[in-house]
């Protein structure tokens, strides 16, 4: 066991894993032939840029893609984008809403280039007092209230008084094709106000509900807010839960001790031992997601981080403002001009933890074709390993690490389209460590590759565990050492069917504190 002294005076001692942890990471990288992963965790993308940070409706969060199978047996790829970071569950009066003038947007791209081949755009309706969809304007509450009072009990009915509809446009090439239809708006649910007011998302004790199995057992607002198109697309859009979970307050203070050990022995694994502080709890997001069946997408032949060479796709999500926003004193702000994307979003971590301040405003104007002549610099000379090193002395490489370009560039989730469906949150044989905790899925031509993120992403993946273990790991990988943060789990149940995000937390019933921060 090696001592390593951290800035505040508290010393931590460092060993190599438990034989446990490095026995089934070994394991992995047998099976899967070669490692190559990703850089420390923060946040996923909560706050990744300066100018971003300014304009929180535009956000992106967390991007999420994986392979699943319908109830009829056709494969499909589910995509869920996360939207507005730390949105506030009791913000009453008025609550978070997508922006009117934003498009929210989801490319499916060449892997290996990062090309776009086709998007999916969603754009929401107004929110303002004059052009939104109010039944009634005289009166202080969004939710409630509308041509009556009392509690919501159908999406849209009287007692909600604000409802936003939102249209999902395909463009491939220069083929523009809307997938819903006039006749039938696409609503977004209302946001968990509380028991008295949407009591269908929770208990008697007025908590979330959350952990469904099958569509059925969705709570009523989100299972009639689940839209099934022409075409064979299945969409939904609204609040949710956030879904990540990590010691940001912890990491961001200088790498402070606990995220290693809170409980004064480091003999049970570095990170591992849970009961840490989750700096996401408690707060909501806004979702965006779609499945697409995988015969509507193309495959590209690529080799991905931890797969032979295979074929799929690459997955990435934007939002573009109008070029021009012109207030008045008299009216409603007017947009006009053509779109300029202000944020984008796919592997978690690269522009958050590795793009240098300089830069992090440009890669979100920027697409992922230009990654390698860009940004490829900040994967292959990773800061973090930097300021690891400096804190806990230890001796990372810092320098050349093919390994982490392997994985960020260009940045797009790869998707392996082969593999059946892999195991989601809550379902036996699912870990949140993907690979190293044992969870694989086979490709079309029998090999084993990560069942989670780096092929593509799931809802409960410890992204954050998966990239300390790459930082002390790489980029040799000779050794395994299994490195967390001691979170090891959201603070809600996710559901494990579509949209697979936990019913978003009461606003009156919901709590921010967890680990050592109870009770502080």
């Amino acid at each position: 066991m090696k001592k390593y002294y951290h800035p505040s005076g508290r010393n931590v001692r460092i060993s190599k894993a438990p034989k446990a942890f490095t026995a089934i990471a070994g394991a992995a990288l047998a099976a899967g032939g070669f490692l190559s992963l990703a850089p420390l965790a923060s946040a996923s993308s909560h706050s990744d840029a300066p100018l971003i940070k300014l304009d929180p409706q535009a956000n992106l969060t967390d991007v999420y893609a994986f392979v699943r199978t319908r109830p009829t047996g056709e494969k499909v790829l589910v995509v869920s984008v996360a939207v507005r970071p730390f949105s506030e569950p009791g913000d009453g009066s008025m609550y978070d809403a997508f922006s009117p003038d934003a498009l929210y947007s989801i490319h499916i791209t060449n892997p290996t280039t990062g090309i776009e081949a086709q998007r999916y755009d969603f754009r929401f309706s107004a929110v303002s007092a004059d052009a939104g969809n109010y039944k009634n304007t005289d009166t202080i509450l969004r939710y409630g209230r509308g041509a009556e009072i009392g509690p919501i009990q159908t999406v849209g009915d009287a007692r909600q008084n604000f409802v936003q509809s939102y249209t999902v446009v395909k463009t491939v090439g220069n083929k523009k094709t809307t997938l819903n239809s006039k006749s039938t708006p696409l609503l977004v649910p209302p946001p968990n106000v509380g028991i008295n007011t949407t009591p269908l998302y929770n208990d008697d004790a007025g908590a979330a509900v959350s952990g469904a199995t099958t569509r059925a057992e969705l709570d009523p607002y989100t299972f009639q807010t689940v839209y099934d198109l022409a075409g064979g697309t299945t969409v939904f859009a609204g609040p949710r839960e956030d879904g990540f979970y990590a010691d940001t307050p912890g990491i961001f203070d200088l790498l402070e001790s606990r995220i290693l050990d809170n409980n004064g022995s480091l003999a049970d694994g570095l990170g591992q031992d849970g009961n840490g502080v989750d700096g996401f709890k408690g707060y909501n997001v806004l979702t965006y997601s779609i499945v697409i069946p995988l015969a509507d997408l193309p495959s590209f032949p690529y080799t991905g981080a931890l797969q032979p060479a295979s074929t799929g796709v690459g997955v990435y999500a934007s939002v573009s403002r109008p070029r021009l926003t012109l207030r008045s004193a008299n009216g409603d702000d007017v947009a006009s001009g053509a779109w300029v994307q202000v944020n984008r979003l796919a592997n978690p971590l690269f522009n958050e933890v590795l793009v240098a301040i300089a830069d992090k405003d440009n890669y979100n104007r920027t697409s992922p074709k230009t990654d390698a002549k860009l940004f490829a610099k900040y994967a292959s000379n990773p800061e973090i390993a930097v300021l690891i090193n400096a804190v806990y002395g230890t001796q990372f490489q810092t320098t050349n690490r093919a390994d982490l370009v392997g994985v960020f560039i260009p940045d797009v989730i790869r998707v392996n389209t082969t593999t059946g469906p892999v195991h989601v949150s809550g379902e036996p044989g699912f870990n949140r460590l993907s690979f190293i905790g044992s969870d694989t899925v086979a490709t079309s031509s029998g090999a084993m590759i990560p069942s989670g993120w780096p092929n593509g992403r799931r809802f409960g993946d410890d992204v954050v565990d998966i990239a300390l273990t790459a930082v002390a790991s790489g980029p040799t990988f000779s050794t395994i050492t299994v490195v967390g943060d001691n979170v090891s789990s959201n603070d809600q149940v996710y559901n494990q069917t579509f949209p697979y995000a936990a019913t978003p937390h009461a606003g009156p019933a919901n709590s921010k504190d967890s680990g050592p921060n109870v009770g502080f």
